[in-house]
């Protein structure tokens, strides 16, 4: 049975497309007799299916060599497309996680989503979703994993846009939109500029390509940089991070799923083009480069944030970066273990965050407290969550910021440094959103704030589970580090960090010694962070108003050239219609002149370079 489901593991994103199809009829209300609720039910089996299959699937791929499956799809003008998949152990746990979250997320949006108008539509877009990370994960084509990364594109601006009849809603969908499409091109150029060079899109083919390449280093780092484009955007990098707090607009289940894999997809893809990255040393270190400066910007941003969302969405665009540093420093199964350990921890501080966004009037922080009395479930996801993100042992974020460290300890120790930065403020920062909603006394927006119901609940309580155990599930699969090679050092200074972090936080949140709300002495840094380092009004003045001008430029050029000369010509036709209309007098030898003068002036044209010259010279 193992052995049959893992031949047909490559079925997996079929069960999510299929119960997204499924799911149309209840969406535009096509089936009104019984409701909408159906669609979601058959999403919930087909995601139940899939997650049954890989997770059965997964043990039989432990420790054996990746396959590889190629199924023609398109030859024409000499050019042979294959859509070319790589069963292995890594693709296979990655459907487990992403097929268990959807899951999760699905049950979590029955209760957030009761009496919503759009459950159909939202159910069949979280199938879209599941399919395309879970045939990402499986494709082995870069030019397939663009058009993966485009759907996943469309789906989010069609998530994030569920409620349309907002309009901040559909200003925040069209942005993130937009934002993402910004990297989708240079991707393009960079997927459309390395199939002459390398003669292939395959992974496998263009490791062993890279492996031997002699190719001029410019033209080299320029593809690449073009590669690394996308997933900056997918990634929420600096600058092409403004898409993933744009798209908090949209409901919170959506966002378990964003935040916690969806954001990753980027991640994935620069690992396995990692060998051709490798070719350009440029390229590389432009990577740790941007990684650096969205983990350090991210993590101070997100501490000068008021919105319960928006905190989250900068500690997100903040481990995203640790993801770059690692793929920049060739540090594959430290970057993979961090999109593992990143995505349950990062799930589960959504659910318990939306638990709070769900029943509360205001998602102001400063305006919530003393809930972790009435929220009991919700205030301990919330500390999981965050002791599983940050170097708390023994949680999965230790054991990836540890593996990371370790790898940089002795070739790049100010790298380490950066890191140790980065988790003291991503624990500053999340032990202060704890403190503000859960700490305290309660106020005027929070007195009234029951625990969620069971709906909500029953996720939130099965990944705390698994977030606890998830190291005896990595130590199990022999993917933690023995006790005897641990770097001893690394381990106490993250230990040392956190605690230095979380506690700093503690003493001045929870403490009565500092007024609140606090404020920096400095009144222009504090704005610079809480306004996201100007970065929106950057895009104004310089990308939006470049389109803008050119725009108008345009329209001016189209109106008064294009449309100029046509309407010239148009009035030129119609005077010389009524000008021939007043010249017809019915005699035929006017119209045989006219026809001949014609036929004349036509022949002069013509036979011009025989004649012209010597006409010109006899004249002058």
């Amino acid at each position: 049975m193992a052995q049959f489901l893992l031949e047909t593991v490559w079925l997996v994103p079929c069960y999510a497309l299929i119960g997204g199809l499924l799911a149309v009829p209840w969406s535009p209300g096509i089936i009104r007799r019984t409701g909408p609720r159906p669609a979601g039910y058959v999403n919930l089996i087909m995601t139940f299916l899939a997650f049954i299959h890989a997770a059965i699937a997964l043990p039989a791929t432990w420790n054996q060599p990746p396959y590889e499956i190629s199924i023609p799809w398109l030859s024409t003008a000499g050019l042979n497309l294959f859509i070319d998949l790589e069963i292995s152990s890594a693709s296979v746990g990655a459907m487990v996680v992403i097929a268990g979250l959807n899951l999760l997320a699905q049950i979590y949006a029955i209760g957030y989503m009761e009496m919503d108008w759009g459950w159909a539509r939202f159910y069949s877009l979280l199938g879209l979703f599941e399919a395309g990370l879970c045939a990402l994960t499986l494709c082995n084509s870069l030019f397939f994993s663009y058009v993966i990364l485009e759907m996943l594109t469309l789906g989010t601006y069609l998530l994030v846009g569920l409620w349309f009849s907002q309009s901040l809603v559909v200003t925040s969908a069209r942005d993130a939109f937009l934002t993402k499409r910004v990297g989708d091109l240079f991707l393009l150029m960079g997927v459309l500029a390395i199939f002459p060079l390398a003669g292939t899109w395959n992974y496998s083919a263009l490791a062993e390509w890279a492996a031997t390449a002699q190719v001029d280093p410019t033209l080299m780092g320029l593809v690449c940089l073009a590669l690394i484009a996308g997933p900056m955007g997918k990634c929420a990098q600096f600058p092409l991070h403004l898409w993933l707090d744009e798209a908090m607009e949209g409901p919170i289940p959506s966002t378990i799923l964003r935040n916690s894999v969806v954001v990753a997809s980027g991640a994935w893809v620069l690992i396995k083009l990692q060998p051709v990255l490798s070719l350009s040393p440029l390229v590389s270190s432009a990577m740790v480069a941007i990684g650096t400066l969205t983990a350090v910007g991210g993590s101070l941003i997100a501490i000068a944030q008021i919105d319960i969302k928006r905190c989250l969405s900068y500690s997100v665009s903040t481990y995203m970066g640790l993801v770059f540093i690692a793929v920049g420093t060739q540090q594959d199964d430290a970057a993979l273990l961090l999109v593992l350990t990143h995505a349950l921890a990062a799930a589960l501080l959504v659910m318990s965050t939306g638990a709070i966004v769900w029943n509360s009037i205001t998602q102001d922080v400063t305006q919530l407290g003393g809930l972790w009395t009435r929220r009991p479930v919700s205030g301990l996801a919330y500390i999981i969550g965050t002791l599983g993100l940050i170097g708390f042992p023994p949680l999965g974020g230790f054991w990836a910021l540890l593996k990371l460290a370790s790898g940089l300890w002795e070739t790049q120790p100010w790298l380490v440094g950066i890191l140790i930065t980065v988790n003291v403020l991503t624990a500053f920062s999340l032990t202060r959103e704890f403190c503000l909603i859960f700490g305290g006394k309660p106020k005027q927006m929070s007195e009234r704030s029951p625990e969620v119901s069971w709906q909500m609940s029953l996720p939130m309580i099965i990944l705390l589970g698994f977030t606890l155990h998830l190291p005896l599930v990595l130590q199990s699969f022999s993917l933690l580090p023995n006790w005897a090679n641990l770097n001893k050092d690394v381990a106490l200074l993250l230990i040392w960090s956190t605690v230095f972090g979380c506690s700093i936080s503690s003493v001045i949140y929870l403490g009565d010694f500092i007024p609140k709300p606090i404020r920096l002495p400095f009144k222009p840094l504090q704005n610079l962070l809480a306004y996201d380092f100007y970065t929106p009004k950057l895009y104004r003045m310089s990308i939006v108003l470049s389109v803008d001008l050119m725009s108008k430029f345009t329209d001016m050029i189209d109106r008064l050239v294009v449309d100029g000369i046509v309407n010239m010509v148009g009035l030129a036709s119609v005077g010389g219609g009524e000008g021939l209309k007043y010249s017809t007098n019915g005699q035929t030898q006017f119209y045989a002149f006219t026809i001949l003068l014609g036929v004349g002036l036509l022949g002069m044209v013509v036979t011009w370079q025989y004649w012209g010259e010597q006409f010109l010279n006899l004249m002058f």
